[in-house]
């Protein structure tokens, strides 16, 4: 098979034929691709609080926060570059496409460079901003700084990703995720166990499988006949695409800080319930992760589906994908949203042995896993509106709604001894998902006339 054949198996006709089971194609990579990241991560936290202490367990966990952070804003203009990358290659203008990939890989390149320095300079200062602990703060230092040496290559496999996403191939992705996972949790045990590294193990072990991922990307787009072949000499930055880019990037990356920060805000506000708590918020969080990812994939597909089928003009479509990714979201969201409230404790059993603990977890499964499905549908419609062009509108509209409405709950009515609960706190979140799905739908309503009077 000749190699533009071999890239061209991998990718999906999102403009014609049955919806569905092209977008089932679509999310399920994606999907195992989400749940072997959180599986890796899950790996690091566990060969380091077995074999390296609870300080060293602290100090990785301390950076998460901060990491996810500064992450959710370069991983908004890759959003961008996946919007515009669709649209172009649905409207088949070849030259278009080539710019656009050009233009993110360098960016993803002066990303990755500025998250670098950024980590490296200021891990002390900011770690001690957050209130990091004294006795772990070296430890997390050190973590900080090394796993920030990887992250142009996090950025660039990110980037790569979201573009072979544009075109539909979530397959090849997931198999360098799948390679590059099981590489960084030997070199854990090798790091770890044999060679008693630390956090510096951790980090390390990190960096090298993000490089080995990146690598893997980057060659496959290398080796690429079709339009997002990758040639290095042509890596720069083109002014309109980069400022197309932006325009649906950095509406999604301020809102991912802001939604990152509102949830600092409320996990500020379980810890006011004590250790127990907190405890117990986290374990179930971790567990609704799995979840979550799960939604997520076909946020993903109504990006790239949307986005080509707008490139191709065919407006017809756009109604067909949003119902199709909006009925998958919902199945998924409430078989393995309850599916999660029924075998909790079991779940729960597996962060912690406390009874205590494990019923304050069930307390948030019970009110957030069974109503999640609504953060899918949520974040469908979103998905759907950036695909359409419109990235400022829907972050608005989530900024008011998911987290407007949360942080006003919390400095209002919480405080008062009758909603000071952690079931009040927690109904925030399925309150929010509502009153944000129905105002997009209603912007998705204005949209779509928009459209049709072009």
């Amino acid at each position: 098979m000749s190699q533009k054949g071999a890239g061209k198996k991998y990718e999906i006709d999102m403009c014609s034929g049955s919806i569905l089971k092209k977008m089932l194609l679509f999310s399920l990579p994606l999907m195992c691709s989400s749940v072997l990241q959180l599986l890796f991560n899950a790996a690091d936290i566990i060969v380091v609080g077995n074999f390296a202490g609870d300080n060293s367990l602290a100090a990785v966990g301390s950076n998460t926060a901060l990491i996810n952070l500064l992450l959710n804003f370069f991983m908004g203009f890759s959003v961008g570059a996946n919007v515009l990358v669709a649209r172009y290659y649905g409207a088949k203008q070849d030259f278009d496409v080539s710019k656009t990939v050009h233009t993110a890989m360098t960016l993803s390149i002066y990303s990755g460079i500025i998250l670098t320095v950024v980590g490296i300079v200021g891990a002390r200062q900011i770690l001690i901003w957050m209130q990091t602990p004294e006795d772990v703060l070296n430890l997390a230092v050190v973590y900080l700084r090394i796993y920030f040496c990887g992250m142009t290559a996090t950025m660039i496999y990110n980037f790569g990703s979201a573009i072979l996403r544009a075109v539909g191939d979530t397959k090849r992705p997931l198999y360098y995720l799948l390679f590059a996972g099981i590489i960084n949790v030997v070199l854990n045990v090798i790091f770890v166990v044999a060679l008693k590294m630390d956090v510096a193990g951790v980090g390390l072990a990190t960096v090298i499988s993000q490089c080995i991922s990146a690598f893997l990307v980057v060659r496959c787009m290398i080796k690429e006949k079709s339009s997002i072949h990758l040639d290095l000499r042509k890596l720069g930055i083109d002014r309109d695409k980069f400022m197309r880019i932006l325009k649906v990037g950095l509406p999604a990356s301020f809102q991912g800080i802001v939604f990152s920060l509102s949830n600092v805000v409320i996990q500020s506000s379980v810890n006011s319930f004590g250790a127990i708590a907190v405890a117990g918020n986290s374990a179930a969080a971790n567990i609704e992760g799995f979840v979550y990812v799960a939604m997520n994939a076909f946020h993903q597909s109504a990006v790239s589906f949307t986005s080509q089928n707008i490139g191709a003009g065919k407006y017809e479509r756009i109604n067909r994908i949003l119902y199709t990714a909006q009925g998958c979201v919902i199945v998924v969201g409430l078989v393995l949203g309850n599916l999660a409230v029924i075998f909790g404790k079991p779940l729960l059993g597996m962060y912690t042995s406390s009874p205590v603990v494990i019923e304050s977890g069930m307390l948030r499964l019970n009110v957030i896993s069974r109503t999640y499905a609504l953060c899918g549908m949520m974040d469908v419609m979103v998905g759907s509106l950036r695909g359409m062009g419109y990235s400022v509108m829907p972050m608005i509209v989530s900024l008011i709604g998911a987290c407007g409405l949360r942080l006003l709950w919390i400095f209002t009515f919480f405080r008062m001894e009758q909603f000071h609960t952690l079931t009040s706190l927690y109904l925030t979140y399925t309150a929010s998902w509502t009153i944000t799905f129905i105002a997009h739908v209603i912007c998705f309503v204005i949209v779509r006339k928009r459209l049709d009077g072009k």
